[in-house]
């Protein structure tokens, strides 16, 4: 009779192993009379999501052929070893020295070619330097570094997965960018975004860095509490124009770092596109967004003014072809550098 209930039992296929519970194994024994039945089922994996389906299937199938055990049959059902807790991952962020957000209150202020350049002047002055471009919706820093090619490999390490970052110009750069298409429209809401950042700051093979600035996007929103709520920062730069448009905006954004349950030093105030000085009229400056805005407000509420960079043509064509002009002028690095140097200062 035990051959006939295994026989009978051979027909039920697991959903997912599509075997059939005899050969797998499941049916670890069986134990039966003309009025007794009992069968033990034993399912390899613990929690299987479908051992209560195939437990009353199995049940239904002997009382249907053998009437005469029905009322005494007996299903019992053993579960595997749960899988022993996965160890806590440690955030690739605990291998760098200084965090530091580079922020801005409004979209079109030049906040991302700051961040290039300022890494490099980083770079120049002999730290090691990561980016990470946070702007998750707008990603620009594989096109400023010259790898929007780069797919980023994985590797383990005491048996988790790390992702791989770019090198350009010694620098460590990761964002959402080698992820997508430089066509695609990233449709995501929040929670999306969100756990895609977390993965990016978290799971980075960061080599050791003295510095890690964080490109942030505009405004203060989702990806900014995400950040601030995942790790410890540093401090934050905010850059500005001299528009009072776009210093109004500014007051968002520090206000955000020094909300008591925030607290991030911000360490200064950078006035991008300060003036514009023609090759063939270098005595001159021509304030075409207003003068001072920015060192203006800094001053009012106590906010180091780090400097200004003035409006040059060639910082621009550098983002443009993904070389930061940084590396290419001397000129130019002046104004970063400057700004570097008090950064670095108020980060003591």
């Amino acid at each position: 009779m035990e051959q006939q209930v295994k026989e009978l039992l051979a027909r039920v296929i697991h959903p997912e192993t599509q075997q059939n519970i005899v050969e797998s194994g499941i049916v670890e024994s069986v134990t039966a009379r003309e009025d007794k039945i009992v069968v033990v089922l034993c399912f390899p994996k613990a929690r299987d999501p479908f051992s209560q389906r195939i437990r009353t299937l199995v049940e239904q199938m002997l009382r249907e052929a053998f009437p005469a055990a029905a009322d005494n049959i007996t299903i019992a059902v053993k579960e595997g070893t749960p899988r022993p807790p996965q160890p806590k991952r440690e955030s690739t962020t605990t291998r760098v020295g200084k965090i530091i957000a580079v922020a801005s209150g409004k979209g079109g202020v030049g906040k991302s070619t700051v961040t290039a350049n300022l890494a490099l002047t980083l770079r120049n002055m002999g730290y090691r330097v990561g980016l990470l471009d946070a702007d998750i919706y707008g990603p620009s820093q594989p096109k400023m570094f010259n790898r929007e090619g780069y797919l980023p490999d994985a590797v383990q390490e005491n048996g988790m997965d790390y992702i791989v970052p770019a090198e350009s110009m010694d620098i460590e750069l990761m964002s959402i960018g080698f992820f997508i298409q430089p066509t695609d429209a990233l449709m995501w809401r929040g929670a999306m975004a969100t756990n895609a950042l977390k993965q990016l700051l978290h799971q980075t093979m960061w080599g050791g860095l003295d510095f890690l600035l964080i490109d942030m996007p505009p405004g203060t929103g989702d990806i900014h509490l995400t950040i601030i709520s995942e790790i410890k920062l540093d401090g934050a730069v905010i850059v500005s124009t001299p528009q009072q448009v776009a210093v109004a905006d500014v007051v968002r954004g520090v206000e955000m770092f020094r909300h008591e349950q925030v607290a991030v030093p911000v360490l200064g105030v950078v006035e991008n596109m300060s003036w514009f000085t023609p090759k063939e009229l270098p005595d001159n400056r021509y304030y075409i967004f207003g003068k001072g805005g920015a060192r203006g407000y800094a001053e009012q509420v106590g906010v180091p003014f780090l400097g200004e960079i003035p409006l040059i043509q060639s910082i621009m064509e550098g983002g443009e072809c993904g070389t930061p002009t940084v590396q290419t002028d001397e000129q130019v690095e002046k104004y970063y550098r400057e700004i570097a140097e008090k950064m670095i200062v108020n980060l003591k």
